[in-house]
C-alpha cells in the first residue's frame, strides 16, 4: 500500500516548531510523497500551507491530555484519508495522536523532538503514552541522550536526524561591503550580530551589556528583529533605554526583520547565539551556511552544533562579562575560523539528505 503522511499541528502559533512542521511537509511533498497537514482552520500554519500548495485537513482545538473525543475524531480522519504515518512535533499533539493510534493500530506514529526534556518523564503514564510511538527522532545527540536517560522509551527506536535547511537560499554571491551597504551599516567596524524577535529569551540585552564591557570602542552590534507581536514592547524599550544610558547609539544598529536574511549574515563578522540554552538553533546553521562564525552560549544544543568550540566560540550562558571577554579575544585574532569549513559543514543539514534519513526511518 502506498504511504500517506499526516503532519499534525494543533497549535495556532507561528513559531519555529510550526515552521519546521510545514517546511518538512513541503519537502516531502516535493519528493513525491502524498502529504496532508492536519491543523486548525484559520491558523497561521493552515494559511501558509494553502499558499504552499499542501493539502490541509482541519481539526478542532484539543486538550493536551485525555481528549478522547478529539482523539477519536483524529482516528476517523486517518482512516478516511488512508493516512499510514502520523508525524508529531508539538508535545500538545501527543495525547490525541496516541488515542488515534489505539483506534488505528496499523498507524506508524513518530515524534520529531523540538524541545528538550525539562524533567524526567519515566512515570507510568508517560511510559504508556510513549510506548505507542514507533519512532522518536532527535536533531542532536545530546537530546537523544536525554530521551535515553529521562524516559523509558525503547532505545532501538530513537534516531538522531538533524533539522534540515534548504541551502540554496544561502548561495547568494554577496560580499560584506555590499551587504553592509544594503543594511546601511558602517564599513570600518567589527560587527557582531543577533537575529530574532526582541525577547528576553533571545538575549539582546545580554549582548548590549557585553558590548558596553568591550575594550575596543570600534566594535558594534547589529540587532535584526522586532518586538513579538501582541506581546507589548517592554523589552524593546529596555533595550532602547540601555543604549541611551550607556551612550551606545553610535555602536548599536537596529534593523527590522527582513526575508533576505543572507544579507544580515554576510554583513556581520560574527553571529551571536545569546539564548540561555537553545535546543536547536536554526539560526546557527544559517550563519554556518553563510560562512559566518558563531559566538554561542555554552548550553543547550549550541555546543554540539559548534563541535564544542571547533567551529565557533562558546561563552558561559547568561554571563555578559564572559561574553565580552570572548568578544575581546575574537577582536584580538585569537579565534580564526575558516568560512569554507563552515559552509562545508553546513552540508550535513541539507534538507535533501535529511529527508532521505526521514524516509528511511519511516520505512518509506
Amino acid at each position: 500500500m502506498k504511504s500517506t503522511l499526516g503532519y499534525i499541528c494543533g497549535t495556532d502559533s507561528w513559531g519555529g516548531l510550526e515552521m519546521n512542521q510545514l517546511r518538512n511537509a513541503l519537502w516531502m511533498h516535493e519528493r513525491g510523497q502524498k502529504v496532508f497537514l492536519i491543523c486548525l482552520e484559520n491558523s497561521p500554519i493552515a494559511k501558509n500551507a494553502t499558499e504552499a500548495g499542501i493539502a490541509t485537513i482541519y481539526i478542532q482545538k484539543h486538550r493536551k491530555y485525555f481528549d478522547f473525543k478529539q482523539g477519536k475524531a483524529l482516528a476517523k480522519i486517518i482512516q478516511q484519508h488512508k493516512i499510514t504515518h502520523l508525524l508529531v512535533r508539538a508535545i500538545h499533539d501527543m495525547s490525541i495522536s496516541v488515542i488515534a493510534k489505539r483506534e488505528v493500530k496499523s498507524l506508524h506514529l513518530s515524534y520529531f523532538m523540538e524541545m528538550q526534556l525539562g524533567v524526567k518523564k519515566n512515570n507510568f503514564l508517560h511510559t504508556l503514552r510513549f510506548s505507542y510511538f514507533d519512532l522518536w527522532a532527535c536533531p542532536l545527540n545530546w537530546l537523544s541522550n536525554q530521551v535515553k536517560t529521562m524516559t523509558r522509551f525503547d532505545h532501538a527506536n530513537i534516531k538522531v536526524i538533524p533539522s534540515g535547511l534548504d541551502l540554496l537560499q544561502f548561495e547568494e554571491q554577496l560580499d560584506k561591503s555590499e551587504a553592509r551597504t544594503k543594511l546601511d551599516l558602517p564599513q570600518d567596524k567589527i560587527l557582531f550580530g543577533l537575529i530574532g524577535r526582541f525577547d528576553r529569551h533571545k538575549g539582546q540585552l545580554l549582548l548590549l551589556e557585553a558590548l558596553q564591557l568591550c575594550q575596543n570602542q570600534e566594535v558594534g552590534i547589529v540587532l535584526l528583529g522586532e518586538p513579538t507581536r501582541n506581546e507589548g514592547s517592554n523589552y524593546a524599550e529596555q533595550m532602547t533605554e540601555f543604549i541611551s544610558a550607556n551612550q551606545l547609539i553610535d555602536r548599536v544598529f537596529i534593523r527590522p526583520f527582513r526575508k533576505d536574511i543572507v544579507v544580515f549574515y554576510k554583513a556581520v563578522d560574527w553571529f551571536v547565539m545569546a539564548s540561555k540554552a537553545e535546543t536547536f538553533g536554526m539560526v546557527t546553521i544559517e550563519a554556518m551556511a553563510c560562512g559566518t562564525p558563531t559566538l554561542g552560549s555554552n548550553a543547550g544544543g549550541t555546543p554540539e552544533i559548534l563541535k564544542f568550540g571547533e567551529l565557533g566560540v562558546l561563552f558561559e550562558s547568561l554571563n555578559a562579562a564572559d561574553l565580552a571577554s570572548k568578544m575581546n579575544e575574537i577582536i584580538n585574532g585569537k579565534h580564526p575560523i575558516d568560512p569554507q569549513n563552515l559552509i562545508q559543514t553546513a552540508q550535513y543539514y541539507d534538507h535533501h539528505k535529511v529527508c532521505e534519513q526521514v524516509e528511511k526511518a519511516l520505512g518509506l
